[in-house]
């Protein structure tokens, strides 16, 4: 393998940045990208996931992107599926002791799994493993022998261990094997890099010291937010019904896109494209100047990530259907323009109300709630939904069946 497979250090360390909360340390990230440069050896980078569910939504996709730009600079990809830890279960923000799954519904999930992520990463540079490789060898010895590497007081400095002792709630002692058995993993792999979300920040650096118990030089943690969901504020999360499945159809997906606040965009960029920053903040200044609606951008953003899992031929199509329903037809052709000037935020039910789309405010709120009204093509359900007047924009209403109007804030 040639030295000049790599592109410079500073390019590498631009590209694994974007998006990124934190690189533990960073001094040792740049060290082994000019070691690897140096040697023409690619960096080990990995990224455990234990398949407790079979569907993967955008929230997942932003560390598993993390992984791609690895591999998009020449390096290895490991990807580590948690099929011995996902029966354990990894207590990270529980509150209590999550369940163990079985073996069958690991190995259903892990097999979904992967048909999804190689939607990401290409299958032939991915290097995939599954931990009850080594982890399921380990005599009853090996496990002490581990145990024997880290201390309890540490362990309980984990914020949700220590918040449930301090609120008498109970931990199983298998939980805090979890971090242990995965810091194995590290160690096994001899991973350079390893990557997680914010939430991971306390098992990696465990892993970190692991490595170098037995030997092994420590990994570099890379951590990345999380992704933020279409009602702008809370987590992307199935159980709250504010996500993107990446097997959604290419339509679903440009309308959900569609619906989130203009500034959220940015983010969404940031941690589920392969755009680079120049590039975010190159279309933020076009936005900013007027010289770009933020409507194209977003169309430009949904286009992108659709692309990303459906493939670029879907991703015309869809953008094409919703510039033809939405804008074009129903817009110009059809809807009544409603000229606003621009103030505070309001509650979508008073909104409807004072453009008179609803008799009343309560009428308003009954239209939202069976579902009769859509903003830009997507059905709005909260009532209480803010509507951003503070800038100028423009986006189309929708009550009933047939009554549209194309509101212009300026």
């Amino acid at each position: 393998m040639s030295e000049t497979k790599f592109k410079s250090v500073e390019e590498q360390l631009a590209y694994l940045k974007k998006g990124f909360a934190e690189i533990i340390p960073e001094a040792d990230l740049k060290a082994k990208l000019e070691n690897s440069l140096k040697t023409g050896k690619p960096l080990r980078a990995y990224l455990g996931v234990d398949p407790t569910a079979p569907d993967i939504h955008l929230g997942h996709t932003v560390v598993l992107r993390k992984l791609k730009h690895f591999q998009d600079l020449g390096h290895t990809a490991i990807f580590l599926i948690g099929d011995f830890s996902a029966m354990i279960g990894d207590p990270t923000g529980q509150s209590e002791t999550r369940p163990p799954l079985t073996r069958e519904q690991v190995d259903a999930n892990a097999k979904t799994y992967l048909a999804q992520v190689f939607k990401l990463l290409d299958p032939q540079k991915t290097e995939v493993r599954y931990n009850s490789e080594w982890l399921d060898k380990l005599s009853s010895y090996d496990v002490v022998r581990l145990c024997g590497h880290y201390r309890l007081a540490r362990m309980l400095e984990r914020e949700d261990f220590r918040s449930r002792l301090q609120n008498n709630q109970p931990i199983s002692v298998h939980e805090l094997l979890y971090p242990l058995l995965t810091a194995y993993d590290a160690v096994v792999l001899k991973s350079d890099v390893e990557i997680g979300a914010t939430e991971q920040k306390f098992n990696l650096l465990v892993h970190r010291d692991i490595q170098r118990e037995y030997g092994v030089p420590s990994e570099v943690a890379l951590t990345m937010p999380i992704l933020v969901g279409l009602d702008g504020q809370r987590k992307m999360s199935k159980s709250l019904g504010n996500y993107i499945g990446i097997t959604e159809p290419p339509g679903e997906i440009f309308g959900k896109i569609m619906s989130i606040p203009d500034e959220l965009m940015w983010i969404y960029y940031d941690l589920v494209t392969d755009r680079t920053p120049q590039e975010i903040a190159a279309l933020k200044k076009e936005v900013a100047s007027g010289a770009a609606h933020p409507m194209d951008v977003k169309m430009r953003l949904a286009q992108e990530v659709i692309a990303s899992f459906h493939g670029e031929e879907p991703a015309r199509k869809a953008a094409e259907n919703f510039q033809r329903v939405f804008r074009d037809r129903q817009a110009p052709a059809e809807a009544e323009v409603q000229r606003i000037p621009r103030g505070p935020a309001k509650k979508l039910a008073t909104l409807l109300a004072e453009l008179k789309l609803a008799p009343s405010k309560s009428e308003a709120v009954r239209l939202i709630e069976q579902g009769g009204v859509e903003i830009d093509g997507v059905r709005v359900h909260d009532p209480r939904k803010d509507i951003d007047l503070s800038k100028p924009s423009e986006f189309l209403l929708r009550t009933g069946k047939k009554r549209f109007l194309r509101i212009i804030v300026e």
